[in-house]
């Protein structure tokens, strides 16, 4: 299933065309666009109808009793009450270190300080359709609510049942989410984006989603803020050698590939008996999986098991791909680490797998893909905050620092901005 690919001979300009998918491959612009409008236009009603077309299922109303969070939490199993709970703890505890205090500076008797400011409030999208993902909605929520957002909505797709399942439910209790919708795709990123008669208007939008829900991020944006990174389908790059057993590193790479089409699994050596160990371990694994139809997709466009001549060149690949998740799964992780440049997140050596940054590490598994590594980052606090600056002058600094102004004022040609200091100088 893992198509061969060696490159040890490869230099030069191979890495342009190294065989990725595209985000310019058929994007729905077209189609999304009509959704956004229709949203905008109709408000519930269009959400409501593009449910039942999407969906195939009928709600009477998006909006989600947040009672129902509390009784779900309830409900769900002690094991799985005890694992969200300590998921959310790990993610609350990493979050905080990246609040930012106040930060002032002093000069010529002026004093500017900057200031974080939340958002009001901050719209979070968890998938739903080909599984759950109570895990995305502590990922998205929790690091909102660390930030202080005092609004935090969550739209989640509804199951075949046309209600969000208890585990979603649940970990939404525990996130702190102030309203509920049951609402997926394109139209949510809609609703969130431009309000409608139930659904809260949302200063920012964050979440993964599939290939609409971020062609419908990248149409909001200009209204809404949304992070630069590309929140898709899901990706791994896998690096190993014969120090980690090939059933490990064979996993890690179908991990990432579970969650369907559109997404990347590849696995890097250069050892080529442990490629052909992955390769035949891959198989294995997926002929038995309960989700073979989704890493069959996935891994028919997207997976592929890379010769290479050692470590430095490995990393070289994989740079050139900026994965979502990246594992370096080998006795040298810690020197090869020092060569990525472009990945969402890292993880170092055999007893590191991705699936512990998907639920429990306490980082976002909101990561950037298609890519979008080389300039985008993982969900952090700062993506539900404003850092605004605050100037406050002196008669002393505006009789120090006028002639300045006026300087460059005049040579702009922008005369107000002269007078405005010059009037208020202690000799005016």
């Amino acid at each position: 299933m893992l198509k061969k690919l060696d490159l040890r001979a490869s230099f030069g300009d191979y890495l342009n065309s190294l065989p990725r998918p595209k985000t310019t491959k058929e994007l729905p612009v077209d189609a999304v666009r009509a959704i956004i409008e229709q949203v905008r236009r109709d408000g519930d009603r269009a959400l409501i109808e593009l449910t039942a077309a999407f969906d195939g299922v009928h709600i009477d109303s998006v909006v989600v009793d947040l009672q129902e969070l509390e009784a779900a939490y309830r409900r769900i199993t002690p094991t799985l009450r005890k694992a969200l709970n300590l998921a959310a703890k790990s993610i609350t505890e990493y979050h905080k270190l990246e609040l930012e205090s106040e930060k002032i500076y002093t000069a010529n008797g002026l004093q500017v300080s900057q200031r974080t400011i939340p958002v009001g409030v901050a719209g979070c999208y968890v998938p739903g359709g080909r599984a759950r993902y109570p895990s995305s909605v502590l990922m998205t929520a929790i690091p909102a609510k660390v930030a202080g957002v005092e609004t935090v909505v969550l739209c989640v797709p509804p199951g075949p049942d046309g209600k969000v399942d208890d585990a979603t439910l649940a970990a939404a209790y525990i996130a702190g989410v102030n309203h509920l919708y049951c609402v997926g795709g394109a139209q949510a990123i809609a609703a969130m984006a431009y309000g409608t008669q139930s659904v809260e208007r949302a200063d920012v939008i964050v979440g993964p989603g599939n290939i609409y829900v971020s062609v419908a991020k990248r149409e909001v944006a200009q209204d809404v803020g949304v992070p630069s990174s590309f929140a898709g389908p899901s990706e791994v790059v896998v690096i190993a050698d014969s120090t980690t057993p090939a059933s490990w590193a064979a996993v890690d790479v179908v991990v990432q590939a579970e969650h369907g089409p559109d997404g990347l699994a590849w696995f890097i050596s250069w050892d080529e008996n442990v490629i052909d160990e992955v390769v035949e371990n891959v198989d294995k694994i997926v002929r038995v999986s309960p989700r073979r139809a989704e890493i069959e997709a996935t891994l028919a466009e997207g997976g592929y098991a890379i010769l290479v001549r050692d470590g430095e060149q490995a990393i070289e690949v994989s740079n050139a791909i900026a994965p979502e998740h990246l594992e370096i799964l080998c006795d040298s992780s810690q020197e090869l680490a020092d060569l990525v440049k472009n990945a969402g997140a890292v993880f170092l050596g055999k007893y590191s797998p991705a699936s512990l940054g998907d639920y429990v590490a306490g980082p976002s598994h909101v990561l950037p893909t298609y890519g979008s590594a080389r300039f985008g980052s993982a969900l952090r606090v700062g993506d539900f905050v404003r850092h605004v600056h605050f100037v406050e002058a002196t008669q002393h600094s505006i009789d120090l620092l006028a002639p300045h102004v006026a300087a460059i004022s005049q040579a702009e040609g922008l005369i107000a901005h002269e007078m405005s200091v010059e009037m208020r100088k202690s000799d005016a």
